[in-house]
């Protein structure tokens, strides 16, 4: 096959990669810490490879909600994963991407020369998001812990309110843009009504995500899950938020969550909250040489855009635009593409945005449509409606998959793209070489 240009001064491989199962937040905590997950999965891909992890130049991590014990999570996984106290490890963030842009990261300082192995990805324990002391409640700790005697602490209790211990669940706080004051549900709710979205259409496009997903598996073919095992002899081999049975008319039985009066986004046609971890093994062309390690796709371009936040689930329509005029290409050029499922009318909308004239004249400043792309090399193997969403992994795990897909189908480009809370989306070229 004949390479792509790339803008990188040094080739980037994807060699390697994997992900634990995503496991689907119940009513309590999980099981697992983020970076257990992340151990979990990295250990056994690096147990595969030629190299020892101290061999690795970097660790970087994607994460949005590391506990109280993992505050620079990819030095404790980096550390747990035996790569020595020599090997630098950092945490980055970008909401919903945090996973991208870790491999954006890592690709970078390949290209520059800085490293020639990387591990690079995504963890994330949504089930273990904190429930967090109100103002209030802060104030009056503050008051009780300052007071330098006992009448001044008597006086303190006396101010104490039952309303105090109401928390804030982080969670849906971090769900919440602060500047448009709209949770990442409505801000899907506002891309149905600007493209006539319907709730049928909505419902019917979960279907199909459980429905691809359930096949997959049956297939085999998602071969980057790594059973995932606890500490009392119990194990996890497959993502479990996937409905075999599920069927639009079910779905059209459950309420609007975010808008419940007037919306069409239910739990059911909506990203799942989930746990999960992801980490891939980049490398430069020398180090592919040196350790004779398989090539699983190269990393040709990654693009990252901003748009309005209340209308966020858009990102993927720049950032995507980026991606093809840099590269001089068309949607037709792309065989695949995984456009992470935040919400079922966010991938339906991003869809409706490149398939109009309108809206690509005056936003992407072309002079007709970008195209329409066909369900059949869309998302083709599910995505997170079924699987779920752990928002600092998803990003890492859409451009696996893509790699694994592209290998698979013997194809040679792909695009795997995000929108991103805040008002945001990233996109990522990759491309399958045959030789290096």
């Amino acid at each position: 096959m004949t390479e792509t240009t790339t803008s990188f001064m040094r080739d980037v491989y994807i060699v390697d990669g994997a992900r634990t199962p995503f496991l689907k937040a119940k009513s309590r905590p999980g099981v697992f810490s983020a970076s257990d997950l992340a151990v979990g999965v990295g250990r056994e891909l690096l147990a595969r490879q030629p190299f020892t992890a101290k061999d690795i130049g970097e660790v970087v991590i994607g994460c949005m909600m590391p506990s109280e014990d993992e505050a620079n999570i990819g030095r404790v996984i980096a550390l747990r994963l035996g790569c020595g106290k020599s090997v630098p490890a950092w945490t980055v963030q970008r909401n919903c991407a945090s996973g991208m842009q870790a491999l954006d990261s890592a690709a970078k300082d390949i290209a520059m020369g800085r490293h020639d192995l990387v591990l690079a990805g995504g963890t994330e324990v949504m089930s273990r998001a904190p429930l967090l002391f109100n103002r209030n409640m802060t104030h009056w700790l503050a008051d009780l812990w300052t007071a330098k005697d006992w009448s001044s602490r008597v006086k303190a209790w006396t101010k104490f309110r039952p309303s105090y211990l109401k928390p804030i669940i982080a969670l849906l706080r971090g769900l919440n843009d602060p500047i448009v004051n709209l949770s990442m549900g409505q801000t899907a709710e506002n891309l149905a009504y600007r493209f006539n979205i319907t709730r049928q259409q909505m419902d019917e496009f979960a279907v199909l995500s459980h429905q691809r997903v359930a096949e997959a598996q049956d297939k085999n073919y998602l071969t980057e899950v790594d059973t995932l095992f606890g500490n009392n002899n119990d194990f996890y081999a497959a993502d479990d938020g996937v409905r075999r049975d599920s069927s639009v008319e079910k779905l059209a039985k459950l309420k609007p969550f975010f808008d419940k009066k007037f919306g069409s986004v239910t739990a059911g046609n909506s990203s799942q909250v989930t746990d999960g971890a992801v980490l891939l093994l980049l490398a430069s062309k020398e180090a592919v040489q040196k350790y004779n390690l398989p090539v699983l796709g190269r990393i040709v371009d990654i693009a990252w855009a901003g748009v309005d936040p209340a209308e966020m689930g858009l990102g993927p329509v720049y950032a995507t635009d980026e991606i093809l005029k840099r590269n001089h290409l068309s949607l037709n050029d792309i065989d695949y593409f995984e456009i992470n499922e935040a919400f079922a009318a966010q991938v339906l909308g991003c869809l409706a945005a490149w398939e109009s004239d309108d809206y690509c004249r005056e936003y992407l400043g072309r002079d007709r449509a970008l195209g329409k792309i066909d369900l059949s090399k869309l998302n083709v193997d599910g995505g997170a409606v079924a699987l779920g969403h752990p928002v600092g992994a998803s990003g890492a795990r859409i451009a696996l998959h893509l790699a694994n897909i592209l290998k698979r189908e013997r194809a040679k480009k792909g695009i795997a793209t995000i929108c991103i809370g805040g008002g945001q989306g990233g996109a990522m070229l990759i491309e399958n070489v045959s030789e290096v």
